[in-house]
Parts: structure tokens; C-alpha cells; sequence
């Protein structure tokens, strides 16, 4: 089967109105992706969501436009989490979920994330077949003019989600006396999150709510949690959340507004799920990325951890190929199987809420349980045209490669991996001896910089 050159670790991705995010190419991706979800002669129908860019005004029209030309009724969202859209297209039993978003990216980028009518993003197949119907011509997609689809808003999506968010809480648990700082990096969230924990008996107090098409993860949210540790020691919170641009990932900060990464997330909800008897299987999926630390926490009480490659889909078909119900990403990602169906900030930050509330003690210690190993990770960035594999196949790469994963043999990692997203070569390294693993990397970004 065909590489894929259109779709990457987490849908198709790029720069708003520059190839591939363009309105014309959009439209074939929702022509093509219409026809392969199109089986028999029933109504088939597609739920679209997007988070607060301004090419989401380009790009929703255009997906669609494709929808309705190959049949399909559309059920246009607008602003909600990406979870939401996993939510939505099982509950409404719709045949293709679509979401319109570039998660942490800056507003200029934008993507598109498509779910399957069980609610899980596709797999490499199903996106190696769609890109191979791109190739061929869609000429043949389209249908009649009577048999043309509709489009529809519907108007209490983010009403749903709420409730459904709500439902994950343990049930006789409230969040009364608890203030939180909630940051919704201008995104998807930013009117969904704050309500779900307001009406659950927070106080909270809301950042990065006022969206204007170009703030998105500007200078807030999960990559930017600056303004949430600030906020939360100026108004004296319990914790403090930061959630990206479309809300499937959240990470931490404690009273003193110290951040909390998702490995210590991770290890807080695989500790309460052990003793409420809900971690299924005694363990936890997460990727090569995660540190070492977490690895030996899990390890020392009874609990394994099963690696995946970079990216939460890949962590979701480990989990559901083994029959686990817990996995994430140090990168705030956490997937709880019986929840949903893909990565979810908000109920994610409810466990934890939950776990906070149960134990009575402050966040600093709720959400440290183990030290982390010294980790390093940097990008080297990649001119136009340059092919990373190619890079990290040349001989002094490839000895420098063997050199440092031998010094660091038996007490520590090295990852090194092309990005899925981005023209970069990500470089990581994690050992007891932090010099070691500073000098480490900063020998292989040498090395890589000269050879690429």
C-alpha cells in the first residue's frame, strides 16, 4: 500500500490557504472521505466541528460542499472540542466525524482530524485509501442532482457535550470549595470547559475566553501556561488547567504554580483507578516519549506501562488491541477508554479533580508522585525540500546515533524521530546524570544540523 504524503501523525495538516489547507483541496478531501463512508442507499450524514480560527471560515464551507456533492447531509457544529466531535458522531450515529483544527499550532496553521462512525480517528489504511482516491479522480463521486445532500446547524452541541463531560464525574463527588483557574488557549473549549466545572461547584476563573480568529495558543493555553501559573498564585487557586487549541489536551499547575506535565497525570489516574478497581489489565499505554520516571513509578507499584509510537491514535489502537482503558502523552493527552474515544482535556481534568478532592490534600502533592528523570528534548529544523529520513540514514548520523544510546546504555533513552506535523527532526534524551544527557543532545543537534 501507498505511503501516505497527504495525511500525518494526526490528520492533514499545514498553513491556511497554502496546499494542501486550501478551500479547493478541502473540498476533495470531503468528496473523497464522503464516498468511502458512503454505503447503500440510506441518508448518510457527517457532524463537522472547529476550533476558533479564521480560516475556519474558508475551510468548513468547503469540506461542506464536498459532503453534500457526494450525498451526504452535513451537521455543521461550530466552535467545540475535538472530543466533542468523537462524542457526537456516536451519538447521533452519524457515518464520518469531522474536526476542523491544528490543536496547539498558531492561528495561520489549520487541519483536519476525521473520525469513523465508532467514533476513533481513522486508521493509516482508511487514510492511505482516501489519499489513493485523491490520486485516481473523484469525477465519479458525485451524484445526481436530486440526490444531492443538506447542511444543517445544530444548535445545542456544546449543550450536549457539557453533559456528557458532567456524567464522567464520580457520581456523590462535588467540586464545591475548590477555585480554579482554567485556561482555554482562546480555543475550541473556551465556552464549554469553564461551564462544565462551574456547574460541577467550582469557582472559576477563566483565561484565554475571548477568541478573535487570530489569539489561538497566543501566548495561552498548554504550550504557553506562563499566564495560568501567574493567574493562579494572584488569585490564590487550588490548581490550575491549561487546555490547547482544540481541547484534547490539558495540562496541570499546583498552588504554588509550579506545571505538572501528562506523566504525572498519568501516574495520578493509574493510582486511583487502582484502588477503584477501574484500571483494567494493571496497565497504562503511553509513548516512547514519556519519561523514564513514570516507567519505574508504575513499575514499583505492580503496574506496567506499554510504549507506542509518537502520536495518541497510536496509544488508542494499543489500548484497544489489548483491552486497556488508560494511556497518554507527556504532552497532556490522556485517553480514558471508558470515557471516550480520544484524547479529552476536560474529562481527563476531572479525574484528576476527583482524585484531588477524594485525597484532601493540596495539589502540590496530589499531582507528584514520582521525580522525573532529567529529559531533554530539541528540534532541528529542516530547510524546504530536505527529507528527513534521508538525514537520519547518512553514516555520521547513524554513528553518532550508535555512540550516545551507548552511553547511555542501561540507565537511560534516546529517541530520535522525524515529526509528524512539522519539517523537524526531534531529538530526546533522559538518563539519572543530567550533563550527560545535555551533552548528549547537544552533540546530535550538532551533528544532524551539519549533516542535513
Amino acid at each position: 500500500m501507498a505511503t501516505r504524503k497527504l495525511f500525518g501523525t494526526d490528520g492533514v495538516r499545514g498553513r491556511a490557504n497554502v496546499e494542501p489547507m486550501t478551500a479547493e483541496t478541502v473540498m476533495k478531501i470531503g468528496i473523497a472521505a464522503g464516498k468511502h463512508f458512503t454505503r447503500g442507499d440510506r441518508r448518510h450524514t457527517v457532524v463537522i466541528g472547529k476550533d476558533t480560527r479564521l480560516s475556519g471560515y474558508m475551510l468548513e464551507p468547503a469540506l461542506a460542499a464536498g459532503f453534500v456533492s457526494v450525498g451526504m447531509d452535513v451537521i455543521l457544529v461550530g466552535p467545540i472540542p475535538t472530543p466533542g466531535i468523537a462524542m457526537l458522531t456516536r451519538a447521533m450515529r452519524c457515518d464520518l466525524g469531522v474536526m476542523i483544527s491544528a490543536s496547539h499550532n498558531p492561528f495561520y496553521d489549520n487541519g483536519i482530524k476525521l473520525f469513523g462512525p465508532d467514533g476513533y480517528k481513522l486508521s493509516d489504511a482508511i487514510e492511505e485509501q482516501i489519499e489513493t482516491s485523491l490520486g485516481n479522480g473523484l469525477e465519479h463521486a458525485r451524484v445526481a442532482s436530486e440526490q444531492l445532500g443538506r447542511a444543517k446547524r445544530l444548535e445545542d452541541a456544546g449543550g450536549r457535550y457539557i453533559e456528557y463531560a458532567k456524567n464522567t464525574f464520580p457520581r456523590g463527588l462535588r467540586l464545591d470549595g475548590l477555585k480554579i483557574v482554567v485556561d482555554c488557549a482562546n480555543g475550541a473549549a473556551y465556552k464549554v470547559a469553564p461551564t462544565v466545572f462551574w456547574e460541577l461547584g467550582a469557582e472559576v476563573v477563566s483565561v484565554g475566553v475571548q477568541p478573535d480568529g487570530f489569539n489561538i495558543n497566543q501566548s495561552c493555553g498548554s504550550l504557553h501556561p506562563e499566564k495560568l501559573c501567574e493567574m493562579v498564585t494572584q488569585h490564590r487557586a487550588h490548581i490550575g488547567l491549561a487546555l490547547d487549541g482544540d481541547a484534547d489536551r490539558v495540562l496541570f499547575c499546583d498552588e504554588h504554580g509550579r506545571m505538572v506535565d501528562g506523566d504525572q497525570v498519568l501516574a495520578l489516574i493509574a493510582n486511583y483507578w487502582k484502588k477503584t478497581n477501574q484500571l483494567d489489565g494493571g496497565t497504562v499505554v503511553a509513548t516512547i516519549m514519556s519519561n523514564l520516571g513514570l516507567e519505574r513509578y508504575l513499575r514499583a507499584h505492580g503496574l506496567n506501562l506499554s510504549r507506542t509510537k509518537v502520536g495518541d491514535r497510536y496509544v488508542v489502537e494499543e489500548m484497544r488491541q489489548k483491552g486497556f482503558n488508560l494511556g497518554g502523552e507527556q504532552s497532556g493527552h490522556i485517553i480514558m477508554g471508558q470515557h471516550a474515544t480520544t484524547g479529552d482535556g476536560t474529562i481527563a481534568a476531572l479525574q484528576v479533580l476527583a482524585a484531588l478532592v477524594e485525597s484532601g490534600k493540596p495539589a502540590s502533592e496530589t499531582l507528584r508522585l514520582f521525580r522525573p528523570v532529567p529529559q531533554l528534548l530539541q528540534n532541528v529544523k529542516l530547510s524546504a525540500g530536505t527529507n528527513a529520513e534521508e538525514v537520519l540514514e547518512l553514516q555520521i548520523v547513524q554513528q553518532a546515533i550508535a555512540a550516545s544510546e551507548k552511553r547511555l546504555s542501561g540507565r537511560g533513552r534516546l529517541v530520535i524521530r522525524k515529526s509528524g506535523t512539522e519539517p523537524l527532526i526531534r531529538i530526546m534524551a533522559e538518563g539519572d546524570d543530567a550533563q550527560e544527557v545535555n551533552a548528549i543532545v547537544a552533540d546530535l543537534v550538532a551533528t544532524i544540523t551539519k549533516a542535513a
